[in-house]
């Protein structure tokens, strides 16, 4: 048994196949070159591919690639210029040259394939003597898009393989725990979508559709740009994806959704392949007239000038790197040949391109002349030889003048400053390339160009953009021209700057920014008002209440005017409230100043008719001495009313009430002992009675000076313990100022008009009783009937006081004064006036002793 082991186990042992075979087909490099150190590439020169389902019910090949990506090839050839440049640089990396491997394939699991290829650094089969002699690069550059790289730089990732991108901006590949080893020279999709959604917000674009790439790039991307632009206040009215090597039938929805959307502005976050699937089938489908903002991964690419729908990518806005000059590559470039790189497909298929012939050992001679082999670039203008706009390729060379720093400070490393374990250095004949990685995190230096290169802690350049329009040139082609500079280390607010430069909007060729909004600005004097279940960019515009406003557009709130201010018509701007009293201005004011005026002359004329005429019968026997005290009163009633008119003040409001209250008590004062004289003079016609020595002139002149004494006490006590003022009624109207005398003691107004009251009730009693009395001329009957006006307009002036708004309080007082002083004035004087002035006849002593039978009564 142990002899059948033995036998076993030398079998097992025996020499068998002496060579290393791969489990797979070797994927040689597109562009080689060895060297003591090398770094690989991964570019696609070619980009479109046909859309294949994969069944996996065999080893799924390497698909064909179609048409040229020209810039690609470019990004190739300034990493070989950048390589060749450092290895005649006597400074940097010295006695080591460094090589390139670079992989030409479009497809992600193509470029996962090439990623493997470089990490593993065989692609041929090798001998027993060289099996582990693999030559793994030290870094790996590339690729421009952000979906390919996030799949090989996860595989990459765990063998400490730095990869550096140009290109490759998703914000994803930040994370440093996903993404350990990725850095990139080109900002992240963080601070491009913050610029985007600024741009936006600038042109007042806040009803915008988005579409993306439908990998992590463009979702991703469009994503933060998303959030990012609802934090300035712009709502999204739709958010789709489709990719170009998806479904035909994903664009044709995007498309439908694009023709009854209202929004007239796109953000499209996605690569050259998808826009220009999607530019072509809008023009196609003749879809005009809106405004396309795009991400940097094609706003600035070549390919669309050639492109079906170019027509509607004119007038793009988009943000790009930044660029700058590249000095000796246009040179560079004009020399390549084919026999530069005999083992390149893509290099003869260029060639043969370029100049329309073919190559001697080209599959493709159908309608092609032989190329003559004088063929030369030097004389040839095209997109591959311009270097006059370098924005991604200087990143690329930027990228391999990185690597080549970690590796110049790894070679000069002095020991016991190292970064390795106890200040140790890294051994230069076996440069691993997680110790590359180490040194990358460090790299900091300047470009002859004047930019300083290093990473952050997520491996992140710098973010600063520079605006491009896409704009027709006078040539025919499509160029992007910079409008403006987007610097995120620039404090908020002052980020975005827009230079003098006109922008081409749209398709329309129009230089009015176009209009995208779900919802007119609302104007000062309106606020939003926002619904419910709609994005806050859909709203309607109310005016703003009265009394309050806003200035500015798109107010959500209304803001209330000061007390003293109300709002104007426009509801934009707070005014001062208008002032409200009765003045000699308005109608109101000189009707009632007139009526004074007139009530006034009225008494003028009485007093002349009276003094003219007292020694007439009539006169004198109605008592002359009280006749003319009243028409003083009642010419000083109408006087007071017009201190009621006019702006209010300190010493008016006092005068005023004061004023009306003293006139009137010595005005019914007057009233009361005129009836106190009729009631007297009828005793005394009685036998035997001597009334009248108790009431005579002197007795009458105390009457009235005591009555109209109490009322000046009364009036005093007012204004010493809390007089009228004027005040700024704000309560009675919203939009006035009423400016009215405050009564100040309510208790001392009412104390005097209920003093009046009282004289008048008084009086009025009085005369009603004396009212039959057989007395001169009716003398009692007119007192009775002036008191009935005096007291019934007074009874319908309080309620009437109270209830009446603003001015309409002092007018009614006005008023009040007015009617009860010429009902005094008609009643009492104007029946002796008509005698005097039109019945002579009847002022004779002879008349008025016959209708007195005989009573001669000196009153």
């Amino acid at each position: 048994m142990s002899l059948l082991r033995l036998l076993l186990l030398v079998l097992l042992m025996g020499k068998g196949d002496s060579v290393c075979r791969l489990q797979g087909s070797a994927q040689p490099p597109e562009l080689f070159q060895d060297g003591n150190l090398v770094i690989g590439g991964i570019f696609s020169f070619r980009t479109m591919q046909d859309y294949v389902i994969n069944t996996f019910q065999t080893i799924p090949g390497v698909r064909e690639c179609k048409n040229f990506n020209i810039r690609e090839f470019k990004f190739s050839q300034a990493l070989i210029f950048a390589i060749n440049e450092i290895n005649k640089n006597p400074v940097m990396l010295p006695n080591v040259k460094l090589g390139y491997s670079i992989y030409d394939n479009c497809g992600t699991m193509d470029i996962l394939r090439a990623s493997l290829a470089l990490v593993s650094g065989l692609n041929k089969e090798v001998s027993d003597d060289n099996c582990t002699k693999a030559q793994t690069v030290q870094a790996i550059l590339g690729h421009s898009g952000s979906e390919p790289t996030i799949a090989f730089t996860k595989v990459v990732g765990r063998f400490h393989i730095p990869v550096i991108s140009h290109f490759a901006t998703c914000d994803c590949l930040s994370n440093r725990k996903e993404y350990p080893t990725f850095f990139r020279t080109i900002p992240s999709d963080y601070y491009q979508s913050r610029a985007l959604a600024k741009l936006v917000q600038h042109f007042g674009w806040t009803w915008i559709g988005a579409l993306a790439v439908d990998n992590t790039y463009g979702l991703k991307g469009m994503a933060l740009f998303i959030k990012a632009a609802q934090e300035y206040g712009v709502c999204i009215e739709y958010s789709e994806a489709f990719s170009s090597s998806g479904p035909p039938e994903s664009l044709q929805k995007i498309i439908e959704i694009i023709k009854h959307a209202t929004c007239k502005v796109i953000m499209a976050f996605m690569s050259h392949r998808e826009i220009k699937l999607l530019a072509t089938e809008m023009y196609r489908q003749n879809i005009t007239g809106l405004q396309l903002v795009g991400s940097d991964a094609w706003i600035t690419d070549n390919s669309l000038t050639d492109s079906e729908g170019r027509s509607i990518l004119v007038g793009s806005l988009g943000f790009v790197v930044s660029k700058a000059q590249i000095p000796g590559l246009e040179d560079h470039l004009r020399k390549i040949h084919p026999s530069q790189f005999p083992d390149s497909q893509f290099v003869r298929d260029f060639w043969e391109n370029v100049f329309n012939c073919a190559l001697n050992d080209s599959s493709n001679t159908q309608n092609k002349k032989p190329c003559s082999g004088f063929e030369s670039l030097q004389n040839v203008e095209s997109y591959f030889t311009d270097v006059s706009e370098l924005r991604f390729t200087y990143n690329v060379y930027k990228s391999v003048y990185a690597v080549a720093h970690a590796l110049d400070n790894l070679i000069k490393c002095e020991d016991g400053k190292g970064p390795f374990l106890n200040g140790t250095c890294a051994d230069t004949k076996h440069i691993k390339p997680w110790q590359v990685l180490q040194y990358l995190n460090t790299v900091n230096f300047t470009t002859e160009e004047g930019e300083r290169v290093y990473f952050d802690s997520n491996g992140d350049s710098p973010a600063r953009y520079e605006l491009v329009n896409l704009q027709m040139s006078d040539k025919g082609t499509m160029e992007g021209i910079t409008v403006g500079i987007y610097d995120a280390s620039l404090p908020e607010g002052h980020q975005f700057i827009k230079n003098n430069i006109p922008v081409v909007w749209g398709n329309s060729q129009t230089k009015e920014i176009p209009v995208s909004v779900c919802s007119e600005s609302c104007h000062p004097g309106t606020r939003k008002v926002l619904q419910k279940g709609i994005p806050v960019c859909c709203y309607n515009c109310i005016d703003c209440p009265a009394g309050e406003i806003s200035y500015t557009m798109d107010s959500i709130h209304c803001m209330k005017c000061p007390p003293e201010y109300w709002s104007n018509k426009q509801r934009d701007a707070c005014i001062l409230k208008e002032i409200e009293f009765l003045s000699y201005d308005e109608i109101l004011g000189s009707l009632l100043a007139l009526f004074s005026l007139l009530g006034i002359f009225l008494t003028v004329i009485t007093t002349l008719v009276f003094y003219c005429h007292k020694e007439t019968p009539v006169v004198r026997a109605n008592n002359s001495e009280l006749s003319f005290l009243l028409l003083f009163s009642l010419t000083l009633c109408f006087l007071c009313s017009l201190t009621f008119i006019g702006r209010p003040s300190e010493w008016s409001c006092m005068l005023r009430h004061t004023a009306f209250g003293i006139t009137f008590v010595l005005c019914i004062s007057c009233v009361l002992g005129k009836t106190i004289v009729v009631l007297m003079a009828f005793r005394a016609t009685l036998p035997g009675n001597n009334v009248m020595k108790w009431f005579g002139p002197a007795q009458q002149r105390l009457t009235v000076l005591g009555f109209t004494i109490l009322q000046v006490i009364i009036c005093i006590l007012w204004l010493t313990i809390n007089p009228p003022f004027p005040f700024e009624n704000m309560n009675h109207y919203k939009d006035k100022i009423i400016l009215e005398c405050a009564l100040g003691s309510a208790v001392g107004f009412w104390a005097v008009l209920g003093y009046i009251g009282l004289l008048a009730v008084l009086c009025f009693v009085l005369a009603f009783l004396a009212r039959k009395l057989p007395d001169h001329f009716n003398e009692a009957k007119f007192i009775t009937f002036s008191m009935l006006i005096f007291c019934a307009v007074w009874i319908t002036f309080i309620p009437a006081y109270v209830s009446s708004p603003g001015k309409f309080t002092v007018a009614v007082e006005i008023f009040a004064i007015l009617a009860s002083s010429y009902g005094l004035l008609f009643c009492i004087f104007m029946p002796k006036c008509y005698i005097v002035l039109f019945r002579p006849a009847h002022n004779t002593k002879k008349h008025i002793m016959a209708r007195t039978a005989g009573n001669d009564i000196r009153l």
